[in-house]
């Protein structure tokens, strides 16, 4: 068998105020075709997976060029336009092969292109036909549009939140694929638009009974694959939302009722599915009373991974002006103080302006005093599956109490060695606010006694009535009632 694989992978948020460029995926990664490294790549699932397998079974495979970025906002047309032409080529060249699979997001959206996975996967089908196996996974914080369940012969979303399922989801598509291409199986896809957009956080319940229940439903009873795409609320496009799709050997009848079963179930859900989320002062405040610490709590308004820039202030300048000690937050990305922080090296006091640097979103910049505690000049943490994850040049530096994570490459909180890398006791702090909204929580949850999920200012904002929506398809709940 001759199999295709590569990807073009960012999560887009329609307000944040950066631009997705080139240079965002060349920072995050970027691989031409036929140099990806030998070990593991959160984003380059289907590539590792067609590695794992094909080495067993003979498979032929042809590796494209693999780029993803970090969530920020509109990519520009000039960055898409050119990574689709470079993996279409790589394609073309890869010429002929039985089955593609790639790595997507699902939620990319660039100037002119609201669907650019659908736009991606059609165009992929043009250039390989009607009879070559077509698969993507993709993440559950996507757009799911009909152009990408039509284009695609199976599409497979991550099941956990956090993020801890990629390569065994890839592991699905690529083995549901090739059962396709040795016609062992009819896939037969039912999308149903459950007219909402939720929150599913399946280190919790009820998201972790209703995942685990659609898990034990897939190979059995012709069911092929069953996949929650939560949608991502911070994209303005017309498909935002919702949905559930399911895969059938051959039977459409029963994916789509299942589909809309399991749909139905899951709106009946969905006001249980959202934890409480207390301002700053009241979050605060829950985790001060707790009796036991460390006490986590997130700052998912500032979060990297859904678009923010990670130098909001608001929870920073709280703590500062209610004299909290004995904390830990970050991390900032704010290169210039942690190149100043880094360079007055360990140990040295001095005044710093922190955070506020990239727009209102990001609050005021606080001037503070600070000591440097700890430097790293290529920081790093372990990311999603445990990938490693690049923070840059980094500072753990503290004011009255308060250390502060520094970073010069925006990332979000993932792994507690972010903080205990470069020095920092959580296990002694009462208070941790991470710049995360869930990926945190597989590590975080394991040093952390209580965790909170803060509502703050930020462009990444639950509050998801005050967004300026243009594009939306509605009725959508929350937005409507």
């Amino acid at each position: 068998m001759r199999v295709f694989s590569g990807g073009i992978a960012t999560e887009t948020n329609t307000f944040a105020p950066m631009p997705t460029g080139m240079a965002s995926f060349k920072d995050r990664g970027y691989f031409p075709a036929g140099k990806h490294p030998d070990h593991f790549n959160f984003f380059a699932g289907p590539l590792w997976a067609a590695r794992l397998r094909g080495k067993d079974r003979g498979w032929v495979l042809k590796e494209g060029m693999i780029a993803a970025a970090q969530p920020s906002g509109t990519t520009t047309r000039a960055a898409y336009e050119a990574l689709r032409a470079e993996l279409l080529n790589d394609l073309r060249q890869a010429l002929p092969v039985d089955m593609v699979v790639l790595a997507l997001h699902g939620a990319m959206v660039a100037d002119g292109y609201d669907d650019c996975e659908g736009d991606l996967l059609m165009r992929v089908r043009e250039i390989v036909g009607p009879d070559v196996v077509l698969g993507a996974e993709l993440d559950p914080h996507c757009h799911l549009t009909s152009a990408m369940v039509e284009t695609a012969d199976v599409l497979v979303c991550y099941k956990e939140y956090p993020h801890t399922d990629v390569l065994e989801r890839a592991l699905e598509l690529v083995d549901l694929c090739a059962a396709r291409v040795e016609k062992r199986i009819r896939p037969t896809a039912a999308l149903v638009d459950l007219q909402m957009c939720i929150t599913m956080h399946t280190s919790r319940q009820p998201a972790r009974g209703f995942v685990d229940r659609i898990q034990a439903m897939e190979g059995k009873d012709g069911v092929l694959s069953i996949s929650v795409a939560h949608g991502f609320p911070w994209g303005d496009v017309p498909d935002m939302g919702t949905r559930m799709l399911v895969y059938t050997d051959g039977d459409a009848a029963k994916a789509q009722s299942l589909a809309r079963q399991l749909g139905d179930e899951l709106i009946a859900l969905r006001d249980q599915l959202a934890p409480p989320n207390p301002d700053i002062d009241r979050a605060l405040d829950e985790a001060l009373a707790f009796d036991g610490s460390p006490v986590i709590i997130s700052d998912g308004a500032d979060n990297p991974g859904g678009g923010a820039a990670s130098d909001a202030t608001f929870f920073l300048q709280r703590m500062v002006e209610r004299g909290i000690t004995n904390a830990a937050i970050g991390p900032f990305w704010d290169p210039v103080t942690a190149r100043i922080a880094v360079e007055a090296g360990e140990g040295a006091r001095l005044a710093l302006r922190v955070g506020g640097k990239v727009s209102p979103l990001s609050g005021a910049p606080l001037d503070l005093e600070c000591t440097v505690k700890h430097v790293r000049h290529d920081h790093m943490q372990t990311g999603l599956s445990n990938t490693p994850t690049a923070m840059g040049e980094s500072a753990l530096v503290e004011c009255n109490g308060i250390e502060i994570l520094l970073c010069s490459i925006r990332n979000q909180a993932m792994g507690t060695d972010l903080f205990t890398g470069i020095g920092c006791d959580l296990a002694a702090k009462k208070i941790i606010v991470v710049k995360s909204s869930q990926h945190f929580h597989a590590s975080y949850s394991k040093v952390g006694r209580h965790v909170i999920y803060a509502a703050a200012p930020g462009a990444v904002t639950l509050d998801l009535t005050t967004l300026p929506y243009r594009k939306v398809r509605r009725p959508k709940w929350p937005l409507d009632a």
